[in-house]
């Protein structure tokens, strides 16, 4: 991918010339300063990759006529992440930053027992999102859910590999050593770990123990460290 400035666009790509959001308009026009005849990249966060020259500079209807258009394939096989929300929403804004660089495909906001922040502002995290996504010039974004239960992220659990990381003192591999060469997900707990009754309800429908590494790790760290894991071929 060439280093041209790049933005998103959640709207139809289709069309062969693109007017730009009024929020993108000012950025290319007036932080970046282009004009007509410039070129960026788009991309609609759904694989595909367009290149684009300015055909009408104005600061908050800038047009652009397609260049070129290509699909950048999905990485494959696809990483799940469902994780506990964190009392300080900074820190699970850290977590959404650095999977989504990493290529975390789908994130699932988890609620637990011990659970202590359910405030979930998905404007702000969906930015964080796409932010992260051009800052690390992927055309992938990933899916983002509404916080879900524990419960039900169980009983809908598609994914050929599950895994759930946890601190008890029960068998439990390294994640690392895992087979990983079908679509995985990983639970990972909030602050204080999940409860017994959890784990063993996980256990119960077909999820792995697995442990992390040999430090007990905070939340948002645990979750990187099972993306970073999960992702290695």
């Amino acid at each position: 991918m060439s280093q041209l400035p790049f933005f998103y666009i959640p709207d139809d790509v289709s069309a062969q010339e693109i007017t730009l959001g009024e929020d993108t308009s000012r950025h290319v026009i007036q932080v970046l300063r282009m004009k007509t005849g410039e070129q960026l990249n788009l991309t609609d966060g759904k694989g595909q990759l367009i290149t684009a020259s300015i055909t009408f500079d104005h600061k908050k209807h800038c047009k652009v006529v397609v260049v070129n258009r290509s699909n950048e394939p999905e990485v494959q096989p696809r990483t799940s992440i469902a994780i506990s929300l964190l009392k300080n929403p900074s820190r699970f804004e850290w977590f959404l930053e650095k999977a989504t660089e990493i290529g975390v495909r789908e994130i699932i906001p988890l609620l637990t027992s011990r659970t202590e922040k359910e405030k979930f502002r998905a404007d702000r995290m969906q930015t964080i999102c796409i932010s992260a996504m051009l800052q690390s010039r992927q055309c992938w974004l990933p899916v983002l859910h509404q916080p879900s239960s524990l419960d039900q992220v169980i009983h809908e659990a598609s994914q050929p590999l599950k895994f759930i990381a946890h601190c008890e003192a029960r068998p439990r591999a390294p994640l690392w050593q895992q087979d990983r060469s079908q679509d995985m997900l990983l639970l990972i707990g909030p602050e204080g770990d999940f409860t017994t009754a959890e784990i063993d309800h996980a256990l119960d429908a077909g999820f792995i123990p697995v442990t992390l590494g040999n430090t007990r790790l905070r939340t948002e760290t645990a979750g990187i460290s099972g993306a970073l894991q999960l992702s290695l071929r």
